[in-house]
């Protein structure tokens, strides 16, 4: 079957601004969609949980491991082997190059997505940090310039956090919880004090960019969880959702729709405005993504090109899935609408 899996995450707003917002939204395509799609019953996800409703699912959809209480996705070694890297047995964490800074009474993580960190910038600040994993027996891995790994066998099943749950908010809440929680906290404050006299990061200041100051661990996992394929492609798979599957480059809407076999395309654009909590960004963003590719989507389904277009819209603590056929696009007493994003 000719069909696509389409994951927005953050397409679905909070609840006390959706309103407003969708009253401004300008997204036909989007609005014609939903109005005449098939929703499943609508996800309600803990806002505190330890992962984000989108990650939650990618998770399962990819058959990653169920923790045995609320963590971050089983991620870690799957990353790893998308990056290039073998795990030799243990178990492995992700750790990203991060920004902390001080709020009003707490401490803030900035999305990790707006550091702008350069590969000579991150190998520096590797080297710089190696010794003090090596001196107490942590091998450290460099996958890329926002992403690193560890290996912590002793800490198998210390309970972390995504970094995109945590953006934006108090991180005592988010902080890892469990075996290795205190060894943990300790190294990290050790590599906060060895970045501190870096230069590196005085350069970044001078540059109007966010000092490297802090490193986040998520994505425990052992050396053999892998993620299961379970789409014929996957298209749009930027940052740690490449552990889920070989990307492939999302070209255009049109060649998408005219393509075969069960799909995957993940457009992340709204992600930064909604963490940044910048709303009238996101509604630009959205009416983007809904010109240029939900658009030309409903196009190819309503030729028959596409047989089938199943939506993944994901907020901080809801979900909703929505199918949409040829078929049901004829449901012309069904009107155009995007109350289902404040459902």
């Amino acid at each position: 079957m000719n069909q696509l899996d389409l994951l927005i995450p953050f397409a679905l707003p909070p609840a006390e601004l959706a309103r407003d917002l969708l009253r401004q939204c300008q997204a036909p395509a989007l609005a014609m969609l939903l109005g005449r799609g098939r929703a499943a019953p609508r996800q309600s996800h803990d806002p505190f949980s330890r992962a984000l409703p989108h990650e939650h699912w990618l998770a399962q959809r990819f058959g990653l491991p169920a923790p045995a209480q609320d963590c971050s996705p089983a991620a870690a070694t799957a990353l790893m082997q998308r990056l290039g890297h073998a795990p030799d047995g243990g178990h492995w964490f992700v750790l990203h190059p991060a920004h902390i800074h001080v709020a009003r009474d707490h401490l803030v993580l900035t999305d990790i997505g707006q550091l702008q960190l350069e590969e000579e910038e991150s190998r520096r600040l590797f080297d710089a940090a190696l010794p003090l994993f090596t001196e107490i027996g942590h091998a450290l891995v460099y996958g890329d310039a926002r992403t690193w790994f560890i290996r912590a066998d002793a800490w198998a099943g210390l309970r972390t956090s995504t970094p995109s749950a945590a953006s934006g908010r108090n991180v005592d809440i988010w902080m890892p919880e469990g075996p290795g929680e205190l060894a943990w906290r300790k190294l990290q404050n050790e590599v906060q004090m060895q970045w501190f006299a870096e230069a590196l990061n005085e350069q970044r200041e001078m540059r109007g960019q966010k000092a490297i100051n802090s490193i986040w661990i998520w994505g425990g996992a052992d050396a053999g969880v892998l993620a299961q394929e379970r789409y014929a492609a996957s298209f749009g798979l930027r940052g740690w959702m490449r552990a889920f599957g070989d990307e492939h480059p999302a070209s255009d809407a049109a060649q998408l729709g005219q393509s075969s076999g069960h799909r995957l395309l993940v457009l992340d654009a709204l992600a930064e405005a909604a963490l940044a909590e910048e709303w009238g960004l996101w509604l630009q963003h959205l009416e983007h993504l809904d010109r240029d590719w939900l658009a030309p989507l409903l196009l190819s389904l309503r030729t028959g090109a596409l047989e089938a277009l199943q939506l993944v819209l994901t907020g901080a603590d809801r979900s909703i899935e929505v199918n949409v056929t040829r078929g049901s696009l004829r449901r012309f007493w069904r009107k155009p609408s995007l109350a289902r994003l404040s459902a």
